[in-house]
């Protein structure tokens, strides 16, 4: 890879992390004002029309939001210390497990998690599983991600211990 093309990775490294930055940043924003800021405002002004269980329902739903959000944002760290020249190997490792136990735990929680807690909540309405394909599909990403870091850890360590040899 010449410099100029090295150059050009590292500068397209740091405009998706400012992209992840940016995504991270303004949807947590909206989450925070749509769950807890403007529940909380009305509820202290006394106007909150809701019940604190649909208050708590709707946050329920939104918690998977804030696996994936730090997913991105793992995504979006990765990338930023690849624009700073860190070696790709390691980085990647890292970024691969978190990405991966994020998305696995944010598809784990909207399959299963957010369901049944939903069921708690409502009194015992509803199934013990929601067809959601798309928590599903990122739950096995996640999962799948998670051991190929794995595997990208035990190859670094092998790697290592052969340039050791040599």
């Amino acid at each position: 890879m010449s410099q100029a093309e090295t150059d050009r990775f590292r500068r397209r490294c740091a405009q998706f992390r400012w992209l992840a930055v940016f995504m991270v940043v303004s949807v947590g924003a909206l989450l925070a004002l749509m769950y807890l800021l403007a529940p909380g405002l009305l509820l202290a002004r006394g106007d909150y029309p809701e019940s604190p269980t649909r208050w708590l329902a709707q946050l329920v739903w939104a918690l998977p939001t804030v696996f994936y959000l730090f997913a991105v944002w793992s995504i979006g760290a990765a990338m930023g210390q690849l624009s700073k020249g860190r070696l790709i190997q390691p980085t990647l490792v890292h970024a691969l497990r978190r990405v991966g136990l994020a998305l696995g735990f944010g598809g784990l929680l909207s399959v299963f998690g957010v369901t049944n807690v939903m069921r708690l909540i409502e009194g015992g309405r509803g199934g013990w599983a929601y067809f959601d394909v798309a928590g599903m599909t990122l739950g096995m990403i996640g999962g799948a991600l998670f051991l190929l870091g794995g595997v990208m850890e035990q190859a670094g360590k092998v790697q290592a211990e052969l340039d050791e040899m040599i």
